[in-house]
């Protein structure tokens, strides 16, 4: 597969908390010749909303924020034109219906992230208040509740919700309230222009260009937001997934609500699975209803992630990849194997 699709990181695999499969392919820096390692860290894009929701749900557990609480009553300073309506529960399983910061599922996508970068500096965009103004404006698509539609500016809302509540910034929250519990000893959210050691560049493939790479530096946010972006290695995910539901991070029973399926994705089935959004987590379901897989994908130019757990083979699996859309193919390589296709 690394060598078929130019997939680019690491491919990590655990069987009840226990690696059974780690390799890395690829340049971590190819400027400097620095190959990737299991040790090396990668953007992950909006796979950070499962440490989002884990954050919310926190909340939850310490009877700080109740699901069906109105977000408008935590956010009235910062987006006093929300529908009131429009409650935790909705944001977290991406049925409040708001306009997004950035509209993904649009059919014409690639031209509409060009007249937002242009009319929108990326190098602005360093924190969860930066991006209000992208979406406090915009219409809503639907009235909350209806249905679900994929929605970054909903967790960019609960970020600042736990914010609100707790009176620390998103990221200091996550960092000391779901990696360090979770002993994911190298997450974190550095920025672009401030990476340490062993983290990789993002390259985005150059079209006709005078080398076959360039680097996403001018191509996505600088810094994290609770939508996505945070720093993890393969090893911090997987250590994520078993935390997760082993009790670490959250009660027995804000775990099992974590990890049940709320609301479907979409109608059609798609490679013969249902798919179902909860909290922070992507499931997908057999015909008899019971979940294969759950986690979530993350994708932004120079950063491809993939984080699955399967409950029938106790296994997690984590692609990350440093070039545009590398992990997809690769993940379900591996979701392949695994399910015995």
């Amino acid at each position: 597969m690394a060598e078929d699709e130019g997939f680019s990181g690491t491919v990590r695999v655990t069987r009840q908390g226990q690696p059974v499969f780690t390799r890395s392919f690829g340049m971590a820096s190819r400027r400097w010749s620095v190959p990737n390692t299991s040790d090396t860290g990668f953007r992950v894009a909006s796979v950070s909303k499962m440490f989002t929701a884990v954050a919310v749900l926190q909340l939850v557990e310490r009877k700080q924020v109740r699901l069906d609480d109105t977000l408008l009553g935590f956010l009235e300073d910062h987006m006093p034109r929300l529908d009131p309506r429009i409650t935790v529960r909705h944001a977290l399983t991406m049925t409040a219906g708001i306009g997004d910061w950035f509209e993904e599922g649009s059919d014409d996508w690639e031209a509409e992230w060009a007249a937002l970068t242009a009319s929108h500096p990326l190098y602005l965009l360093r924190g969860n208040k930066d991006y209000l103004p992208l979406f406090a404006g915009k219409q809503p698509h639907f009235p909350p509740g209806e249905r679900y539609l994929y929605n970054g500016a909903g967790y960019i809302l609960l970020g600042l919700l736990i914010e609100a509540v707790t009176g620390r910034s998103y990221e200091e929250v996550v960092t000391g309230d779901v990696f360090a519990r979770a002993g994911m000893a190298t997450a974190g959210f550095p920025a672009l222009d401030n990476l340490g050691p062993d983290i990789a560049d993002g390259y985005l493939t150059a079209a006709g260009g005078p080398t076959p790479y360039r680097t996403n530096h001018y191509a996505t946010t600088p810094c994290a937001a609770a939508d996505g972006g945070a720093t993890c290695t393969a090893a911090d995910l997987t250590a994520f997934a078993h935390a997760l539901r082993h009790g670490r991070l959250l009660s027995e029973e804000i775990t099992r609500l974590a990890l049940t399926p709320q609301v479907d994705e979409r109608e059609e089935k798609v490679r013969g699975y249902r798919w179902k959004y909860g909290f922070g987590l992507t499931h997908i379901l057999d015909d008899e209803g019971s979940v294969v897989r759950w986690g979530h994908t993350g994708e932004e130019d120079g950063a491809s992630a993939r984080l699955y757990h399967y409950p029938r083979q106790d296994l997690d699996v984590a692609v990350l990849g440093n070039v545009s859309w590398c992990a997809g193919a690769m993940g379900w390589a591996v979701h392949d194997a695994i399910i015995g296709i």
